[in-house]
């Protein structure tokens, strides 16, 4: 290797050492959870109050930087990205956007509480009135479309996988060893997946950096365990280890907001190339786009808890549904839209598979998981790979090894979505309904 490449290599490898290390205290979720105390007074109350949540409330859960003083760090390196690999090079370039969302959730987390919240949140991560082209249904139509469709099938589909027999401690003992042969023990041991119950998070289950937190007091089927192997560990803690294992491009060990729609797009897809995915479990993802657009058009939180309850949730699920919609925010006062990105990702990733097949750029498919990526940046990507300065993903699911048979999916896709399916329904009328 010349000079230059090694002079070249190192200096991008130290850029992005330092984007990971000025990244590394910012916890969004962390930064905006409600406390298991809220919970206790709401349900002391019947659930018929608003929960008592203000902006002091968010001061007292005090970050562990100086928001002023991290946003000018932000900027001083990208300043020397600038002057050192310059802005049009395909890493100053992801690194640049990466610097400038980092400023976007300091921003976020800097309006804990506070009316803008919930615009600054809609930047991040989407409204549900967002529409995916000109005249296209918004995102707030996929889930009346799904819900309809769910709705005829939902009490048909319960098996023996949807059975709750597992208690945490039972469900982390199989995901450790399930993931421990996906993962296998060579390499990069110290990111060696682990699975361990929690009682700090509000999701039945959450993929940290290294740990996958499972929820202590949750019980688990069959399903949730496959669901869970395949969303938090063969996508999430996946890329985490790809990214972590890349030599010189380490930023992509860390994601940004708009990693996350990537992310979640990509593990809600798995989940159905996998056929491991139920309607509950679609419901559950649709549900949340409706919540977030009642809470965009003025609901309240007892409202939106009350939308859940309607929706066969019990009245504890229902609580916790509603605190992820208004988390960061007041109980009347806008949603914190991340919840969006399950659905609109799977749309988007499953999309862009498709134009990929279509137009003939299949080799770029595994990239989506050599890292915490966007899909703004695969282009990018793809240079980088050609350059040398990225190594092939070690864990890539067996969907996306086998490219062929992914291919023949997306090419019959590319077909069957120019068809209207309410006119075939007038000729299949007669199988339908015989």
């Amino acid at each position: 290797m010349s000079q230059f490449k090694q002079r070249y290599h190192r200096i991008l490898r130290e850029l992005s050492d330092q984007l990971v290390e000025l990244q590394r205290p910012i916890r969004i979720l962390d930064s905006i959870k409600w406390s298991s105390e809220i919970q206790a007074k709401f349900f002391a109350k019947h659930g018929k109050e608003l929960p008592v949540i203000d902006v002091d409330y968010y001061k007292k859960n005090r970050l562990s930087f100086d928001i002023k003083t991290k946003q000018q760090d932000f900027y001083c390196l990208e300043q020397k990205i600038i002057q050192k690999i310059g802005r049009s090079s395909s890493a100053g370039s992801i690194m640049l956007r990466m610097c400038g969302e980092y400023r976007q959730v300091l921003h976020l987390l800097e309006a804990r509480g506070r009316r803008e919240f919930t615009g600054l949140s809609q930047k991040l991560y989407g409204s549900a009135e967002d529409a995916f082209y000109v005249d296209a249904p918004r995102l707030k139509d996929l889930a009346k479309t799904v819900s309809s469709a769910l709705k005829n099938i939902q009490n048909k589909t319960h098996n023996e996988l949807d059975k709750k027999k597992y208690n945490s401690e039972q469900a982390a003992n199989l995901l450790n060893q399930r993931l421990s042969r996906y993962f296998g023990y060579g390499g990069l041991k110290k990111f060696k997946p682990l699975v361990k119950a929690s009682d700090d998070i509000v999701a039945d289950a959450a993929a940290g950096s290294e740990v996958i937190k499972i929820r202590q007091d949750a019980w688990f089927s069959e399903r949730d365990l496959k669901i869970l192997e395949v969303h938090e560990g063969w996508v999430h803690m996946g890329t985490t280890l790809n990214g972590a294992a890349q030599p010189i491009c380490t930023f992509l060990s860390k994601g940004t907001p708009s990693s996350t729609a990537t992310q979640e797009g990509l593990a809600i897809l798995m989940e159905v190339f996998h056929f491991v995915s139920s309607p509950l479990r679609v419901q559950r993802l649709t549900d949340r786009i409706t919540a977030i657009a009642m809470a965009e058009a003025g609901a309240n939180f007892l409202e939106v808890f009350d939308f859940f309850q309607s929706e066969a949730q019990s009245p504890e699920e229902s609580y916790n549904s509603a605190v992820r919609i208004f988390r960061g925010s007041l109980p009347e006062q806008g949603p914190f839209t991340k919840d969006l990105v399950y659905s609109k990702g799977f749309i988007i990733i499953y999309n862009y598979l498709r134009l990929a097949v279509q137009e003939g750029l299949i080799e770029r498919l595994p990239l989506l998981f050599v890292g915490k990526t966007s899909l703004e940046n695969q282009r990018l990507l793809a240079n980088l790979m050609e350059e040398g300065l990225l190594v092939v993903p070690r864990y890539i699911p067996q969907q996306f090894k086998d490219l062929a048979a992914l291919s023949c999916w997306m090419c019959y896709s590319v077909f069957l979505n120019k068809l209207d399916l309410s006119r075939i329904a007038i000729d299949y009328r007669k199988i339908l309904e015989g």
